[in-house]
């Protein structure tokens, strides 16, 4: 198995877009805003992120961004809500809540994670460990929503151990919950070597250690 560099041109923020947010009659302008938003929030952080440079990129009037949010902060947590949330549901939470193989699931998360990267994506660093880091001192708001997230994480990664343990997959000494929070808290730290590298290379030689490390939980056949 390989975590390996993806060689075309796909925009950078495409690992972390939905591929269920597709926009429906009468919610293009909000999908707009909730895509720039995310746009401008990963490049520079939602402390320093720009309403009216979110409206340039999308050529929306400012009563329409209004009619939609109540202010940025509000915009910030739709953000997480309806972006960050729904793809990370799609990317982890829905392969971990249907399957007794998990740890084929994560490797093949992987494998395909990294297919998918771009130079941009281990430049600019994971937007949810991001915006934990960022505001979680600062805004209770974010704080939980970005708990939340880590908590399902671990939560699902637990269950779909246990019921790898069952099915024979996973052997039986493993601690699901010491093993979801190593995944995670080594997965947060691939994402974290590269950013502050800025070096993709270094994500992925740690994606390839972390799936050769998954190897280890699999029973011997």
């Amino acid at each position: 198995m390989c975590f390996k560099k993806k060689t075309n041109s796909d925009a950078w923020w495409h690992l972390w877009k939905c591929n269920r947010c597709v926009q429906k009659r009468g919610e293009d302008t909000r999908q707009k805003l909730l895509q720039a938003a995310f746009d401008e929030i990963h490049k520079v952080g939602f402390q320093a992120a720009s309403l009216s440079k979110i409206l340039k990129n999308t050529g929306i009037t400012k009563g329409a961004l209004y009619h939609h949010f109540s202010n940025k902060l509000d915009l910030g947590y739709a953000v997480v809500d309806e972006v960050l949330f729904t793809s990370f549901k799609e990317t982890w939470l829905e392969p971990l809540n249907n399957t007794e193989d998990p740890i084929s699931v994560l490797q093949e998360i992987l494998i395909a994670s990294g297919d998918s990267m771009t130079d941009e994506d281990a430049r600019l660093g994971c937007p949810i460990h991001n915006l934990a880091q960022e505001m979680s001192p600062l805004d209770k708001g974010f704080q939980q929503r970005t708990v939340d997230i880590y908590a399902l994480w671990r939560k699902s990664l637990e269950a779909a151990i246990e019921r790898g343990k069952l099915a024979g997959n996973v052997v039986p000494e493993a601690d699901a919950r010491r093993l979801a929070i190593l995944f995670i808290a080594t997965l947060d730290g691939c994402m974290g070597l590269a950013k502050s590298t800025q070096r993709l290379e270094m994500l992925l030689e740690c994606g390839r250690g972390l799936i050769e490390h998954l190897e280890l939980f699999r029973p011997k056949k």
